[in-house]
């Protein structure tokens, strides 16, 4: 099984990162192949950002070619997943989302734990898009400032911590939101009376689960693949799979 991880944002240090901790749980024979976006955000914390890397996670998904199994998109905020999904006939998991689900296993009620307020909104609408509001206990952030993004694992340990602290009176379980806090859960989890989620982990599983057992990926009902369409302009592999449309699963 080949699993793609795409990070929509453009910094290779926090690939690097995502990749490191996803490593962690790869199940033997399945393969994990990282890739970073070539243009857009160097960390993606707002709505009009994500727009703009949903539309790159199409082009690099299309520039992959046959190359993937499965997908992740490796920023939390899901960027470009439901269109990826209905466009590919391969699975195409999120981390927001996966790490959601996971939680909803573990525990009666999740939180997120966050480092910085400007990417709240934009977080909290996945909350709603998945229809989890009733089990959702907020989202908590430390006083700290967030300094260089690609650290703040490293130099928010602490604040984040206590953090989590703070959120565990609220929750079962807190999923650590952010890319750049992946592979933290596991170093602070003995601080922490709640259950931690780093969500590229849970990502990472969840789509093995869905290449084993839907390997086409959400192929019907509302996630259908559209008829083929001619574009304008569009790079040559993304403009080759929107002609391709529905025909993907027929060839």
């Amino acid at each position: 099984m080949r699993l793609l991880l795409l990070n929509p944002n453009t910094s290779e240090a926090l690939t690097e990162r995502l990749a490191t901790s996803a490593r962690t749980v790869l199940p033997a024979g399945v393969t994990l192949q990282t890739v970073t976006a070539k243009r857009g955000f160097p960390y993606i914390s707002s709505r009009s950002e994500a727009q703009v890397a949903g539309a790159i996670v199409l082009e690099t998904l299309a520039d992959c070619g046959d190359s993937w199994d499965g997908a992740i998109v490796a920023a939390f905020g899901d960027p470009g997943l439901l269109a990826a999904r209905e466009l590919f006939d391969r699975p195409v998991v999120g981390m927001s989302e996966a790490a959601m689900i996971t939680a909803l296993s573990l525990g009666q009620r999740f939180a997120f734990v966050t480092f910085t307020p400007r990417m709240v909104p934009w977080y909290e609408e996945q909350v709603r898009l998945a229809g989890l509001t009733g089990r959702f206990a907020g989202t908590f952030l430390p006083d700290a400032e967030m300094g260089d993004v690609t650290r703040v694992a490293e130099d928010m340990a602490t604040p984040l911590t206590l953090t989590c602290q703070r959120a565990a009176q609220h929750a079962d379980v807190i999923i650590l939101a952010g890319a750049p806090i992946a592979g933290l859960a596991p170093v602070i989890q003995d601080d922490v009376p709640a259950i931690l989620l780093d969500p590229i982990r849970a990502a990472l599983l969840q789509c093995v689960t869905n290449v084993t057992l839907s390997p086409f990926g959400a192929w019907a009902g509302s996630m259908a693949t559209p008829p083929g369409k001619d574009s304008t302009g569009l790079p040559e592999a993304l403009a080759s799979q929107f002609l391709k449309g529905a025909q993907g699963l027929a060839d």
